[in-house]
């Protein structure tokens, strides 16, 4: 039950939203209020005031960090900024990380082992409290070593299968592939190819589990010249699409492991003379906000990404608190999007 002003909090130090339900606020205005930024009514800021004076609660990280508590800070280690895949995930970590009174420190990696090492070495020696690791690049041996010295993280879509005890949270692949391909194939569709991404990663193997159970299930026997592995971005998509097409016997539609190659996949078609979906039928995997403004737009299959970053969070903070978590693999459900880029098989 959330905390008002007649069931206050009870399990130690308030939090800021707790703050805010109880004064019958927005933590926005909590924060104006303890950091003495923007304006606030007289009235709203005494209301808060009190609250605050009654419940102990305090902005001060410094003064907690020497009696003793934490320093709010939660470090978050991802590849890249851009695309819009990571900075969603991002968007729901800080939104769930404010909601706690909790901050972000953000460091991209650039998909460099070494680089990221580093990173986690400062992060666990008393800077943050913890960390959220987004395809990181390390082993499950390696993060299990790493959590053998007490520091306390959560990885965010893991490169590699992760075995217990290193927690995950992802969304569910293999699913969303069956449903991407499935629905191709109920379009009529029988050469349907797949532009993957690297071989080895989690969410490649995943999606090809996915995409090739379907086919199954329809009696198609997968053909692994249709099937062309790339690298998740737009010139790998572009490349593949490119000797896909240029085919004397070209298939009629096309499944992308994320959007990116989706992208790249429409642009070789443009550049083909061919069009979509007339031609070929093309689906992607995400719903990146370029999938809702491409023409035609992109039918693809939704993985809830900034839900993702809030899930990684719960879980994190809940490690931190000493709780038992039930499940230490948490994947998300994915859900197929249709808008314009497939159509009934010519």
């Amino acid at each position: 039950m959330p905390p008002t002003r007649d069931n206050p909090p009870t399990n130690g130090r308030p939090t800021i939203r707790e703050i805010a339900a109880l004064a019958g606020v927005s933590t926005a205005t909590v924060s104006r209020v303890v950091n003495r930024s923007g304006y606030v009514s007289q009235e709203t800021r005494r209301a808060v005031e009190r609250v605050v004076r009654e419940h102990g609660y305090s902005a001060n990280r410094s003064a907690r960090g020497l009696s003793g508590g934490r320093t709010g800070l939660i470090g978050v280690t991802v590849p890249r900024i851009y695309p819009a895949y990571f900075s969603v995930i991002i968007a729901g970590v800080t939104e769930a990380l404010y909601e706690q009174d909790m901050r972000i420190v953000l460091c991209p990696t650039l998909h460099e082992h070494d680089r990221e090492v580093s990173l986690l070495e400062r992060l666990m020696h008393g800077t943050t409290d913890g960390a959220l690791l987004v395809l990181p690049e390390e082993s499950s041996r390696e993060l299990s070593a790493l959590m053998d010295h007490g520091f306390r993280f959560v990885v965010v879509d893991p490169r590699k299968r992760m075995e217990s005890p290193v927690p995950t949270v992802s969304a569910a692949s293999s699913s969303g592939a069956a449903q991407a391909t499935a629905h191709l194939l109920e379009l009529g569709h029988r050469r349907i190819a797949a532009i993957t991404g690297p071989r080895g990663w989690l969410a490649t193997d995943e999606r090809l589990r996915g995409y090739q159970a379907s086919l199954a299930a329809a009696g198609v026997l997968p053909d692994p010249r249709l099937v062309i592995e790339s690298n998740f971005e737009i010139d790998g998509g572009l490349a593949a699409a490119t000797e896909l097409l240029s085919r004397a016997e070209r298939p009629t539609a096309i499944f992308a492991f994320n959007d990116q190659l989706a992208l790249g996949a429409m642009q070789a078609a443009r550049g083909l003379g061919l069009r979509v979906p007339d031609d070929v039928s093309i689906v992607g995997f995400d719903d990146t906000a370029e999938a809702q403004i491409v023409t035609p737009r992109l039918t693809t299959v939704r993985q809830p990404l900034a839900e993702i970053g809030r899930m990684s969070v719960s879980l994190l903070t809940r490690l931190l608190d000493g709780q038992r978590v039930e499940a230490l693999h948490v994947e998300l459900e994915t859900t197929l999007i249709l808008r314009d880029s497939t159509a009934v098989a010519g």
